[in-house]
């Protein structure tokens, strides 16, 4: 069996689709999934809009993908119209495994270039065809998907038709999304509705079969295995709730009192299934919402308020459209969450925005009214959320139209920039940090924005106190970083990180006849992370932009919805000192620029251009942690 080395790459201006060979030494640095999309990303010209043609969209895959125990997963890799920056993000179930199956030997497809109408992308037997597709313009990701019985598909919904700077691309018909940052919006101004992998999922191959039985069962007794097959995500409610790093009410406080009713326990009573009832790791709860009706609020809003039978919450659903927006029934966040779902919009950016609007309104920054919305906002009306929801997705009201572009524009335009944190751009998720400061450093380093998925240091601090020193504390978010970068380059299910290190891979891939150095594994997600670092310098981000929200250096009203005292904010002076450590610990100068001898130790001292800048040794800064 050979390890795929070709691309596809595709025209939409042009209508052209060509197959070419992936450059050897890209192969050898970057693998596959996110180092080898932030490569081809790399080769545009700084400074592209990322709604132009000229923004390359990449769907790939690794040379493990379909083959790896958990979620198969997909790799999305655009600029971000959200943040400016590069963007990953990553999709699973049906449509991942059978678009690797679809590819034959090639890794991806590299998309350029924007359609005139509506057109999908079909995908079967290593070949790429571009079909018309006017008629599937306006239909939500389950109308779609339903169009094409026969295979899988990923495609945008009106939100991404919209250009919704926060839109996902759906797939299996809105269970699945590759969902932060708005690749769905750049989807959308290429007039590409849809990718159809028609081929089935690859099989096994008989030299990974005992392999893929090990992993198995590793991942199975991993805690994480543990945990997702009890509650797959949706433990994380609980979880931050009982540790104080729960997002609620818009970040105003840090503790829910309708969070039990959020939680795994109630997903449990109300499930009609699971998504992958005989795996070891089941995967998420399947909810009937039951709801058929158009919201009253929104008359002319898309039909994607025309529900499914089931939807699939995961941890971020009821965090940020539950407590999030103080919303404490468990269908009507169901609910809110197949809405999003369905016109292909990120849940986590989505209740954020929401929430933003209602505390602007309460702080008289902005009256609804003014705006066309003829209503009131406030935390814990579904209806409401709901209406406000759509129009985001629809750009069908001004207040609509300007949350579309996300909590940051809308600050910036109204003011408020310390009611809801964002890094980037992009709104956090999940956690906290107030309750775990180490989570803070992650979420100002990632390099997509505010992302919780590149390092959940929280998931140890917020339980009990490490002990860690400042500079192990910047250690552990930049190891992390990297052992997940190079995951995502093989493109396996991020909760795998815990069971399947540089040997394990280096087993794996050698069985395929793709010998690696375990140790060049290990250096692998560095190397990707620093590329994906050159790629943001070069668009004009640096130190100022890793910096702590203003919304974390305020406290909370009160830690929780107790008789707790009010709690500080983060200390925007110890942070700046941890930064410093964490650029230590990388190896970059004060400024966050990787330095040249960095660059040489992980081979890619030739790859700068005279656009990117690139740090001094002598100006990195010192601390215990440094490498450079």
């Amino acid at each position: 069996m050979t390890v795929p080395d070709r691309m596809l790459r595709v025209d939409l201006s042009a209508e052209r689709v060509r197959s070419e060979p992936v450059p050897e030494e890209w192969l050898a640095r970057y693998v596959g999934g996110k180092g080898l999309g932030a490569r081809y990303l790399y080769e545009m010209e700084p400074g592209v809009d990322p709604a132009s043609p000229v923004n390359r969209l990449a769907f790939l895959v690794g040379p493990l993908t379909g083959y790896l125990p958990g979620e198969p997963r997909y790799a999305a890799v655009t600029k971000s119209p959200l943040t400016g920056t590069f963007l990953d993000s990553y999709g699973g179930g049906a449509f991942a495994a059978r678009l690797a199956g679809s590819l034959d030997d090639h890794l991806g497809v590299v998309i350029e270039g924007a359609a005139d109408e509506p057109v999908t992308l079909s995908i079967v037997s290593g070949e790429a065809t571009i079909e018309p597709a006017s008629d599937l313009r306006g239909l939500d990701a389950a109308e779609t998907d339903a169009r094409f019985s026969e295979a899988a598909v990923a495609c945008v919904g009106p939100a991404g038709e919209a250009g919704v700077r926060y839109a996902t691309i759906a797939s299996d018909g809105g269970d699945h999304h590759a969902g932060r940052g708005g690749a769905g919006a750049v989807m959308g101004a290429k007039n590409l509705k849809a990718v159809v992998a028609r081929d089935p999922p690859p099989k096994i191959p008989p030299a990974l079969r005992e392999l893929r039985e090990r992993a198995d069962e590793a991942f199975a007794d991993s805690d994480a295995g543990r945990w997702l097959a009890a509650g797959d995500t949706l433990e994380t409610v609980a979880f931050g709730d009982e540790t104080g790093v729960l997002p609620t009410r818009g970040w105003q406080v840090r503790r829910f009192d309708g969070a039990e009713g959020l939680g795994v326990d109630r997903a449990s009573e109300r499930a009609t299934g699971r998504e992958r009832p005989d795996d070891p790791v089941p995967g998420g709860f399947r909810v009937s919402t039951g709801d058929k009706e158009r919201s009253d609020d929104a008359p002319d809003a898309p039909d994607a308020t025309d529900a499914p039978d089931a939807t699939v919450p995961r941890g971020g659903t009821p965090i940020a459209l539950g407590a999030g927006l103080g919303i404490d029934d468990f269908d009507a966040v169901a609910t809110l969450g197949g809405v999003c779902d369905r016109l292909g919009i990120d849940v986590i950016s989505a209740g954020n925005t929401v929430a933003w609007a209602v505390r602007a309104s309460d702080a008289g920054l902005i009256d609804p009214a003014d705006h066309g919305v003829d209503r009131g906002l406030s935390f814990g009306d579904e209806a409401a959320a709901r209406a406000l929801i759509e129009e985001i997705a629809a750009r069908s009201t001004p207040l609509g139209d300007a949350l579309a572009d996300g909590v940051a524009a809308a600050a910036e335009r109204f003011g408020g920039t310390d009611l809801v944190p964002t890094v980037k751009g992009m709104e956090l998720a999940s956690y906290d940090p107030r309750g775990a400061a180490t989570m803070a450093l992650a979420f100002a380093t990632g390099d997509r924005g505010g992302c919780h998925r590149r390092a959940r240091p929280v998931e140890t601090e917020a339980v009990v106190d490490p002990g860690w020193t400042p500079d192990e504390r910047a250690a552990v978010v930049a190891n992390e970083q990297d052992r997940r970068a190079a995951l995502w380059c093989l493109v396996g299910d991020d909760f795998l990180a815990e069971s399947f290190g540089p040997a394990a891979a280096a087993e794996w891939l050698a069985a395929l006849g793709d010998e690696r150095d375990p140790e060049d594994l290990r250096l692998l997600g560095e190397r990707v992370w620093t590329l994906t670092r050159l790629f943001n310098l070069r668009e004009g981000f640096g130190r100022g932009d890793d910096g702590l929200p203003e919304a974390l250096t305020r406290g909370t009203d009160r830690a929780g919805e107790t008789d707790e005292e009010p709690d500080d904010g983060l200390d925007p002076d110890a942070f700046e000192d941890l930064l410093d450590r964490y650029y230590a610990h990388r190896g970059w100068d004060r400024e966050g620029r990787p330095t040249a001898r960095l660059l040489d130790r992980l081979g890619l001292a030739d790859l700068p251009d005279a656009a990117t800048p690139v740090g001094s040794a002598a100006e990195v800064p010192d601390s215990g942690g440094g490498v450079d």
